[in-house]
């Protein structure tokens, strides 16, 4: 947890360094990443934690938590990635939910402060979620069509590892020129189902409800380590999979890699403080 802190640190700064030296108002921050999303990605896990760390954990190490926590949501914003913002937003969601539901009304007051205080691009970029007729949106659309036609051309096992994007230049799937540059459907639901067909896709959906409900079931527990890690897991799982409607965020093994980890830390918790309470009685 030590080590994720100070790097998660390192590469909010030097994101906050390229922001304010090396980048023009309205590029997109990358950080230490080589894309602008997988870096939001990385960014909504992290921030998931540090605010269920800052709200549930004891100790003065839970206000570093707190701090990390406004860095990384403003990290977030600066990447433009709207899809991560709607993660964040779920995120914010259930943790306050579990830790005081009528905290809630401070969710629509923490975005609407960033939207007011934000530069003329982010509050641009903001606006175009609403906007049918934007191209990324166009794009998306397109995307659900064509998804759902290659599904019903190879259902049972897919087009095959890493070659959706081979299939969609078929004319037969009606995309545009822009969206046929692209390597995925910007969905992980389409896109599992299209790339490893419908017997894997339920496999995935399987182990996808069924770390949702243990973790859920964790939550329960009183002990503060145990809760803070189960509470930040399940949060950051849920806005994973709601910015994953628009982005297929399962593909990046960065971000499969740090969701790994936190979904697994809390079970590993929840067992030393079984035992560490055995030893004591």
């Amino acid at each position: 947890m030590g080590a994720l802190l100070i790097s998660a640190s390192v590469s909010i700064l030097f994101s906050f360094f390229c922001f304010i030296f090396r980048y023009t108002p309205g590029d997109r921050i990358a950080g230490f990443m080589g894309h602008y999303m997988t870096q939001a990605g990385l960014l909504v896990l992290f921030s998931a934690l540090a605010l269920s760390l800052f709200l549930f954990n004891r100790g003065k190490i839970r206000f570093v938590w707190g701090g990390m926590f406004v860095l990384a949501a403003v990290a977030l914003v600066l990447t433009l990635t709207r899809s991560a913002w709607i993660g964040i937003l779920v995120a914010g969601c259930v943790i306050l939910f579990i830790y005081k539901p009528k905290t809630l009304v401070l969710v629509p007051i923490a975005a609407s402060l960033f939207f007011v205080v934000s530069p003329k691009h982010i509050k641009n970029r903001a606006l175009t979620i609403f906007k049918r007729n934007s191209y990324s949106n166009m794009e998306r659309l397109e995307y659900i069509h064509a998804g759902i036609m290659i599904i019903k051309d190879y259902p049972l096992f897919g087009t095959g590892p890493d070659t959706v994007d081979m299939v969609f230049q078929d004319p037969k799937y009606e995309l545009s020129e822009s969206a046929k540059r692209n390597v995925h459907l910007h969905n992980n639901f389409l896109q599992i189902a299209a790339e490893r067909g419908l017997f894997s896709f339920m496999a995935w959906l399987t182990f996808v409800i069924w770390t949702l409900i243990s973790l859920g079931k964790l939550t329960k527990n009183k002990d503060p380590s145990v809760r803070s890690l189960s509470v930040g897991a399940l949060a950051g799982f849920l806005a994973l999979m709601a910015a994953g409607l628009f982005e297929y965020n399962f593909g990046d093994s960065e971000i499969l890699v740090l969701l790994l980890f936190i979904i697994t830390v809390p079970f590993v918790q929840e067992k030393i403080s079984v035992k560490q309470m055995d030893q004591t009685q």
